[in-house]
């Protein structure tokens, strides 16, 4: 398998800075051999690249993107713990959260922004499990939140 940083490249996207914590924790942690990260939001260059609910404003199409941006900024949470993208073993689970109007119900469409590029970076070892929640609100009214839990080699 390629370098996941070098399936990104062919993806054309690249890991960002870690974005910067909203409140008081750190954006990622490592016990033992697995790493969790903070939910982390749609943030491009320090500011969320959509805002409010998916179903209303939002359309599950840019929700999906925005899914994608968690998951890129989760990976760079994950890379400064491990050093290396490459010591990712496994993405073991993915857990998005989607604010979304009542009648929403499109949640999984949403969170495959996240799995499917997962699954493109990492091939078999991005298969995972997976949460897909609706929720009223997420902080600075963020449409998505993604965390990941990964297994390091």
């Amino acid at each position: 398998m390629s370098h996941p940083e070098e399936k990104l490249t062919e993806l054309g996207l690249k890991l960002p800075d870690v974005a910067k914590p909203v409140a008081a924790y750190v954006p990622a942690i490592r016990t033992g051999n697995l790493v969790y990260t903070s939910g982390q939001l749609p943030l491009r260059d320090g500011t969320l690249i959509a805002t409010g609910k998916v179903g209303g404003e939002v359309s599950a199409e840019v929700a999906s993107d925005c899914a994608q941006q968690c998951a890129l900024n989760a990976l760079a949470a994950v890379k400064a713990q491990i050093g290396d993208l490459a010591n990712v073993a496994r993405v073991v689970k993915v857990v998005a959260f989607i604010a979304s109007t009542p009648d929403f119900t499109g949640q999984p469409q949403v969170a495959n922004g996240a799995s499917e590029l997962i699954g493109q970076v990492f091939g078999e070892a991005g298969q995972h499990a997976r949460s897909a929640v609706g929720v009223p609100v997420l902080p600075l009214d963020a449409p998505v939140e993604v965390e990941l839990i990964v297994e390091v080699a």
